[in-house]
């Protein structure tokens, strides 16, 4: 959890205006949700959203997380990218989607959630897709809405604000001229500065000297509620827990009565171990890929007896299902042909979930001359230098995170020794203890944050 002040929390409370899209259905009733990731990412990012729905009574069977298969967008959305996909048809799969939970619920409308691109394929979806008739309302966390540049470098791109996709989508509706579709209530969520890809020069898009033509109110529609969340970062606008609270705010028209996560006292687990196409991420499963778990000393990282779950996944690319211990610590081991064995080290599970999608790894050619390599990970938000406190194996701030804005999900901490010992990992009062795994035995050790 960020370093926010209990006044900016309550400030932020009082500054939001209840309503929302509440109108839409009688108080008491639960839509369903669809949530949508962004570029590159994958469903299992709403993991910790979706307790904290579930926590104040939301239905778990009215809760969904769409996974595209190719998370990334192309260069140029006109041109076919292997392992990519267009604004079109990232919007299509989303339309199945949305048909496939209006069946299984009987709903007449959805809400749809989306974070960064995940934005674009819902704005797309009701814009152009029939989505007005489908949907009740749409928030949108981070979605660079106005672009991430706008000019003349990669002028196909969906992300380009003066590109087709973005001109088009913004262009103007209704009698009021307003970039929202009428007839569904959009919120946007959005930082005061700390969004890596709502900057004025291109240094996170690999571009330090092109001036991008956008500001933090980038995300910002007309015809939206507009909401700032002071100091968070491109992620944490979607999945941190005062983006929760202002969605839940807005989905329902009032606040909800805890944005902790309420332990279960039964837990099972279920997952996909996905891939990558050629470099890029994928969301396909990886059959023949293998998984063990085992539970951990949460002091050195040691494994406590022998693995408590093992299976070798078929073509759906399922490891579970595993009834887990809440309070426990868990190492899950992923071995599969042309990847690292992967050995990924979370803390203790609050509650159910089947959306534990976990990828292998790959050992990269400059890091072969290491005894051991940790990693320690933040999947749904980036290590902010000088805003969150944060350690790895004493190191503080850990290696390879750069000062200002957060945008940076990853430290890497090579170890020239090969002797395994424990190696703490440490993010804002959560401590995460690995195994330091040689990898001239072909391991990687993975340390991963998740609230």
């Amino acid at each position: 959890m960020n370093i926010i002040s209990r006044r900016s929390f309550i400030a932020l409370l009082a500054a939001a205006v209840l309503g929302g899209c509440a109108g839409n259905a009688p108080r008491d009733a639960k839509p369903p949700l669809i949530f949508v990731h962004g570029n590159g990412d994958t469903a299992a990012l709403w993991t910790t959203m979706a307790w904290r729905f579930e926590s104040n009574g939301w239905p778990r069977d009215r809760l969904f997380a769409l996974d595209m298969p190719y998370p990334l967008a192309r260069n140029d959305d006109s041109q076919p990218q292997e392992g990519r996909t267009s604004a079109a048809e990232s919007m299509q799969q989303l339309a199945a989607e949305v048909v496939r939970v209006r069946k299984l619920t009987g709903a007449d409308k959805v809400v749809l959630v989306g974070n960064s691109r995940g934005g674009y394929a819902i704005r797309n979806y009701i814009r152009n897709g029939g989505g007005a008739a489908t949907v009740s309302c749409a928030v949108l966390g981070g979605t660079p809405n106005h672009g991430v540049w706008a000019g003349d470098y990669l002028p196909g791109s969906e992300f380009n604000g003066k590109g087709p996709f973005l001109t088009a989508l913004n262009a103007p509706q209704g009698p009021e001229g307003l970039e929202t579709t009428p007839g569904v209530n959009f919120m946007t969520l959005r930082s005061d500065g700390n969004d890596k890809f709502a900057q004025p020069d291109g240094r996170w898009i690999g571009q330090p000297k092109m001036q991008t033509n956008i500001t933090s109110d980038g995300p910002a529609l007309k015809g939206a509620e507009n909401l700032v969340l002071p100091g968070l970062d491109h992620r944490e606008v979607s999945y941190h827990r005062l983006a929760f609270v202002q969605t839940y705010r807005f989905i329902t028209g009032e606040f909800p009565g805890r944005s902790d996560i309420a332990p279960e006292a039964a837990v099972v687990l279920d997952g996909r171990i996905t891939g990558f196409r050629g470099n890029d991420p994928s969301n396909l499963p990886i059959a023949g890929a293998s998984m063990e778990i085992f539970e951990t000393n949460a002091q050195t990282g040691e494994r406590i007896g022998g693995a408590v779950h093992a299976k070798t996944v078929g073509p759906d690319g399922q490891w579970g299902p595993f009834t887990a211990k809440p309070d426990a610590s868990y190492e899950f081991v992923i071995r599969a042909e042309g990847f690292a064995v992967t050995h990924i080290y979370r803390s203790p599970f609050p509650r159910s979930s089947s959306l534990v999608h976990l990828r292998p790894a790959r050992i990269a050619d400059a890091d072969r001359d290491a005894g051991a390599v940790v990693t320690m990970t933040r999947p749904r938000g980036y290590f902010g230098v000088g805003r969150d406190s944060m350690s790895l194996d004493g190191v503080s701030p850990p290696p390879g995170l750069p000062p200002g804005v957060p945008g940076v999900a990853a430290s890497k901490l090579k170890l020239k020794e090969t002797t395994v010992r424990s190696v703490a990992a440490v993010f804002n009062g959560e401590r995460i203890v690995v195994r330091s795994w040689p990898l001239n035995e072909n391991h990687l050790v993975f340390a991963e944050f998740h609230y």
